[in-house]
C-alpha cells in the first residue's frame, strides 16, 4: 500500500489491517503518555485547499502522536490563491522532502493527480464529491467497536448522497468488509451512477429503520443546495430526519452515526444525537487512531 486515495482500492485484508492496527494504537491512546516515536524524522504535510477544521486537526494530531514533523499548508493566503497550480505546489512539497501528503481539494481526482507528482505517500482527506476514505475507515472502526463485527451488518446511509464523499467511500469499504448497505434519500439527492454502486437504494426511511443495525445520517449540505433538491427544510426533515419517533423504530442494539458537522433539528434531532446509542463523539476520537494507523502503515516501514 503506497497511497490511500479511494476506499475502493483497499482489499479486505488491507482494510482489516488498518482497523486492527488502529485497535492496537487505541490502547496507546489510553496511556498517560500518548506519544510514540514511530514516525520520528518523517514529514507529513497537510495540504488543504478546502476548509475542514476537524479532518485537518485529526490528521495533525495523528501525525504528532507518532512523532512526525507536521507542516500545515492552507491554500488560502498561499501562492495557490495567486494562481500557483497543484503541480507547482507538489514540486515544492517534493523539494521539502514530504514523506506523506494529506490533501483535501474541491476537485474530484486531485489526490490521484498529486500521487503522480510526489515521491511520498498521498492520503485523500476528501476530494470534491468523490471520496473520503479515512472517514469510511473510522466509521467502520466505530461500528466494529460498538457491534463487534462488520460482516453481515445492515447499514442505512441516509440523506444527501449526491454531494457526499463520505457515502461513496462508506459504500465501497463496507461492501468490501461484508456489510449490507442501503442508501435512503429522495431521488433528487442520489447520483446518476448509483445503480452501479454495491448497495441497495430506498426512498422510504420508515421501511428501512426496523431492519438496520447502523443508521448513518448525512449532513444536508445546504451550501451546495443552489438547485431545488427538495421542497423545504421542514419537508425534508419530516421525511428523512431522524427524530424521537423514528429512533423508537430501531432495534435495541442499533447505533446512530453522523460524520459531522450536524444540522441539529434538520437531519437529526438533538436528543437522538446526544443519546447513548449515538457514536458521534466516539467517531471523532476514533478518527485520530485510524489516521495514525493509515500513516503508520504507509510511511512507518523500514524501507522508506
Amino acid at each position: 500500500m503506497k497511497h490511500l486515495i479511494s476506499a475502493g482500492d483497499l482489499s479486505r485484508d488491507e482494510a482489516l489491517l488498518i482497523l486492527d492496527t488502529a485497535e492496537e494504537l487505541a490502547r496507546v491512546s489510553e496511556r498517560s503518555i500518548k506519544k510514540l516515536p514511530t514516525l520520528r524524522g518523517r514529514t507529513v504535510v497537510n495540504l488543504f485547499f478546502e476548509d475542514s477544521t476537524r479532518t485537518r486537526i485529526s490528521f495533525e494530531a495523528a501525525a504528532k502522536r507518532l512523532s512526525a514533523d507536521v507542516i500545515n499548508f492552507s491554500a488560502k493566503g498561499s501562492s495557490v490563491s495567486k494562481g500557483e497550480s497543484l503541480k507547482d505546489t507538489a514540486l515544492t512539497l517534493q523539494a521539502m522532502g514530504a514523506d506523506a501528503v494529506v490533501i483535501r481539494h474541491p476537485a474530484s481526482g486531485a489526490p490521484h493527480r498529486l500521487a503522480n507528482w510526489v515521491r511520498g505517500s498521498v492520503l485523500n482527506a476528501g476530494d470534491g464529491t468523490h471520496e473520503h476514505p479515512t472517514q469510511a475507515l473510522l466509521d467502520a472502526f466505530s461500528m466494529r467497536q460498538r457491534l463487534g463485527r462488520l460482516e453481515g451488518l445492515k447499514v442505512a446511509i441516509v440523506g444527501d448522497i449526491l454531494h457526499s464523499r463520505v457515502a461513496r467511500s462508506n459504500v465501497l469499504l463496507l461492501a468490501t468488509l461484508g456489510a449490507e448497505v442501503t442508501l435512503v434519500a429522495p431521488p433528487t439527492l442520489l447520483p446518476v451512477s448509483v445503480e452501479r454502486w454495491p448497495c441497495q437504494v430506498s426512498y422510504d426511511l420508515d421501511a428501512v429503520l426496523p431492519k438496520a443495525d447502523v443508521v448513518m445520517m448525512l449532513r444536508v449540505q445546504l451550501e451546495r443546495m443552489n438547485a431545488a433538491y427538495f421542497p423545504s427544510a421542514r419537508e425534508y426533515s419530516r421525511r428523512y430526519g431522524l427524530d424521537r419517533d423514528r429512533f423508537a423504530k430501531l432495534h435495541d442494539d442499533a447505533i446512530v452515526m453522523h460524520p459531522g458537522p450536524m444540522n441539529r433539528g434538520m437531519e437529526i434531532s438533538a436528543e437522538v444525537a446526544d443519546s447513548p446509542r449515538s457514536t458521534i463523539v466516539e467517531q471523532v476520537g476514533n478518527g485520530v487512531t485510524v489516521r495514525m494507523a493509515a500513516l503508520y502503515l504507509l510511511i512507518g516501514g523500514e524501507n522508506q
